[in-house]
C-alpha cells in the first residue's frame, strides 16, 4: 500500500502527528526534521566562525563582518527549499549530518570563503553536532513554548486559588 499525496492523520506514525497534532503545533519549530536540520547548520557554523576566530589555527584567516553576516545568514533564511536541497544531498550520502557539511560547502563555493570550506566540520563527529543541536532544540521549546505555558498555567491556578468557593450550609 503507497502512502496517499496528501497527509492523513489516520497515515501517522503517531497520535501526535495524527490527531493530536493541533495542540503540539508550536512544538514542530523546534522538533521537526527541518528544525534538526537548522540547528545543526547553526552548529556547523558557529564551529567554522569559532574556528576562524582561533589565533591557533593559522590556516583559517579571522572572518571579516561581511563573512560572518553572511554565515549566519544561511541559517536565518534556512527555508522549506533548502532543506529539500539537504535531503537531496542526504540521498547520495546516505548520512544527514554529512548532508548538512556538504550543504554548508556548497553555499561557500563562490564566494571569498571558498578556499575554506574544509575548515567546515573541522575535527568534528556527527555526534558533536547533534549533541549540541539537539541541546538547543530542547533549550528554545523550553524557552519559548513550555516555559510560557507552564507560567500560564501557574497564573491560572493562582486565580483558581483566589477565587471563594460557597460552602454548603
Amino acid at each position: 500500500m503507497s502512502a496517499p499525496k496528501t497527509f492523513d492523520p489516520l497515515l501517522a506514525l503517531s497520535p501526535l502527528d495524527g490527531r493530536y497534532r493541533a495542540k503540539i503545533e508550536p512544538l514542530a519549530a523546534h522538533f521537526s526534521e527541518f528544525a534538526l536540520m537548522k540547528h545543526r547548520l547553526l552548529v556547523e557554523v558557529e564551529w567554522f566562525i569559532a574556528l576562524a576566530d582561533a589565533p591557533q589555527i593559522a590556516e583559517l584567516p579571522p572572518l571579516t563582518d561581511t563573512d560572518r553576516d553572511f554565515l549566519r545568514g544561511l541559517i536565518a533564511g534556512f527555508n522549506l527549499d533548502a532543506a529539500h536541497a539537504v535531503k537531496t544531498i542526504e540521498r547520495e550520502t546516505n548520512h544527514d549530518v554529512k548532508a548538512v557539511e556538504y550543504f554548508l560547502k556548497e553555499r561557500l563555493a563562490d564566494t571569498a570563503l571558498a578556499p575554506h570550506r574544509e575548515f567546515v566540520h573541522f575535527g568534528c563527529t556527527s555526534a558533536d553536532i547533534n549533541n549540541l543541536a539537539y541541546a538547543l532544540m530542547l533549550k528554545n521549546a523550553l524557552q519559548s513554548v513550555w516555559q510560557p505555558a507552564a507560567l500560564a498555567l501557574a497564573d491560572r491556578a493562582r486565580r483558581f486559588a483566589r477565587t471563594p468557593v460557597p460552602c454548603a450550609a
